[in-house]
């Protein structure tokens, strides 16, 4: 595996790794693929991920498996503007495709995460993650984050759910 900064040559795949893990998760937290895929959401993606990775202010890396995106990570300052960038960062989306779970990708995505916080100096990180996708909470979890009390709507009246990571 190989993870380095993304570049617009690597939008389709990033684009591709996004819809499937977004099919994987909320298909299991009970919505159809027809509400999880549509050509609005995936113009809105392409737009949404090209302005990301041409961002002076976020970070987007991807992991490669075999020569083909496998993983994507998006980071920068906190979306909240009652969070400080001086001492908090955003972990904005990990994605990975489903047909390499299992295999430590997302934890070698989430370990630059951490990094970043180390490098910049920064004490929190911050996340949403939708209720229902319990394995991306266990994942979160298991890498030390917590719920921090906050939520926001998300699809199929279930929240996206804030949490926080402390880093030392």
């Amino acid at each position: 595996m190989e993870i380095r900064e993304a570049g617009p040559g690597d939008l389709s795949g990033i684009v591709e790794v996004h819809s499937r893990a977004r099919v994987a998760y909320y298909g299991a937290g009970g919505l159809p693929v027809g509400e999880i895929i549509t050509p609005e959401l995936a113009r809105e993606q392409r737009e949404g991920w090209t302005a990301a990775i041409i961002s002076a202010h976020k970070r987007v890396r991807v992991a490669i498996v075999d020569g083909d995106v496998a993983g994507v990570l998006a980071m920068g300052p906190p979306h909240p503007p009652d969070l400080d960038p001086r001492t908090t960062a955003q972990l904005y989306q990990i994605h990975v495709d489903p047909e390499v779970w299992g295999r430590g990708v997302g934890s070698a995505l989430h370990a630059l995460f951490v990094r970043h916080l180390r490098d910049e100096g920064l004490a929190l990180g911050v996340l949403e993650v939708w209720e229902r996708n319990t394995r991306a909470r266990a994942f979160y979890t298991r890498h030390g984050w917590h719920p921090e009390g906050t939520s926001r709507p998300g699809p199929a009246q279930t929240p996206y759910l804030g949490m926080r990571l402390l880093h030392p």
